[in-house]
């Protein structure tokens, strides 16, 4: 039985959504992201792209290149909602689907082509089905091994599928582009430039031996992946190790009230985040980032594993109240890691804590107000009034 891997990636997705949910910004120049010259782009359509505009550019720069371009604020709530769809719809194929992000995943195709037909038809399948139930457009690789089925992802962008067959594996790496293969950024690519390679072809004019005494580790992986080789699997379900928020500002600011009050509503999504997964994290850790665009991080243990608001609040305001802010704070983020996915038993020698398995169901109960009524059914004493308007902001 052959093997095969798929590599199903989004077309654009944020910026895909944004044009779905509101049709007059389909077929214009979008862009998600803040509105302010600080802020930066998260994504970028298909339309835009043809302007050199790319996620991660700044918005003055972007606003240069395309004078027509539109800004819309993201929604990660919507795009979460609509990830979940779309890894729904790729375990109605496979049991083992890997997430890589919100946008993309593995998926182990092997054995599919008995229940399906050939790959060809699995691909195909896969797109139609995306399409029906989100309204959205992916991509679709499938290849032998894992790392090829990323690059075949990529070829025919976007609503695009190919095929890397197992006897075209050795022609088609042969002269791929060595910046082509996951993993190799910049630097490394500007070694391998000077050792004269180019392409995986050119990595193979010289023994495995050779990469390893030059670049270690990475020399003996490269060797492999320019042969084809990569036994890594997918692996489903793989457990988080963190939940965090972070806010940008559009002002910079020492106000310790308004760090406190963004601490409380980030507090609020990290929880809400950690209960609606299951999870319970014992490390609160604080994140600020200065005018000058220095960062600093500063984390506490807790006794026990939480997902309680509010001492994920407590905790990241006691780290911000030993810190003497010598500088103006550009951002401010809060986020739990050291996780148990699982209910902890009281035992026999030990006071059930009351209090805070209390203050944990107030929180439940408003976790399902919102999630009935929407996010602003129900707002802390402490964010009445409180206008969150940052420039840019991470879930």
């Amino acid at each position: 039985m052959r093997t095969w891997i798929l590599h199903i990636d989004m077309d654009a997705f944020f910026a895909s959504v944004e044009q779905m949910d509101n049709p007059e910004l389909r077929g214009k120049p979008v862009a998600v992201g803040g509105t302010s010259d600080r802020s930066v782009v998260s994504a970028a359509s298909y339309e835009v792209r043809k302007y050199g505009v790319r996620s991660a550019m700044s918005v003055v720069k972007a606003r240069k290149l395309c004078p027509e371009i539109v800004m819309v604020p993201g929604r990660m709530g919507r795009y979460k909602e609509l990830s979940v769809q779309v890894m729904g719809v790729l375990r109605e194929f496979s049991p083992t689907v890997e997430q890589a992000s919100v946008d993309e995943a593995y998926l182990d195709g092997t054995g599919l082509e008995r229940l399906f037909g050939p790959i060809d038809e699995v691909g195909r399948r896969i797109k139609a089905r995306v399409k029906e139930v989100t309204g959205l457009t992916c991509s679709v690789g499938a290849a032998p091994v894992r790392f090829l089925a990323k690059i075949a992802s990529d070829m025919d962008k976007p609503d695009g599928m190919y095929i890397v067959r197992h006897e075209e594996v050795a022609e088609f790496l042969r002269s791929l582009p060595v910046g082509r293969i996951p993993g190799v950024g910049a630097k490394l690519l500007d070694v391998l430039k000077r050792l004269g390679v180019r392409t995986c072809g050119d990595l193979l004019l010289k023994p495995g031996e050779y990469w390893e005494e030059r670049l270690g580790k990475y020399g003996a992986a490269l060797y492999d992946r320019a042969r084809g080789i990569d036994p890594t699997p997918v692996t489903p379900h793989e457990a988080a190790k963190s939940c965090s928020a972070e806010n940008t500002f559009r002002e910079d600011t020492t106000d310790r009230a308004l760090l406190r009050k963004w601490l409380l509503a980030q507090a609020e999504r990290v929880g809400e985040d950690l209960r609606r997964h299951g999870y319970k994290g014992r490390t609160v850790t604080l994140k600020i980032k200065y005018s000058d665009f220095s960062q600093i991080t500063r984390s506490k243990s807790l006794d026990a594993r939480t997902d309680n608001t509010g001492v994920i609040f407590e905790t990241a305001c006691g780290l911000l109240d030993q810190l003497k802010l010598p500088r103006s704070v550009r951002l401010i983020g809060v986020g739990v890691s050291n996780f148990e996915a699982r209910a902890r038993q009281v035992t026999l020698f030990e006071e059930a804590p009351a209090r805070k398995e209390a203050t944990s169901e107030l929180d439940k109960a408003v976790d399902e107000v919102r999630r009935k009524f929407g996010g602003k059914a129900v707002t802390r004493v402490g964010l009445l009034g409180f206008k969150k308007k940052p420039t840019n902001s991470a879930d």
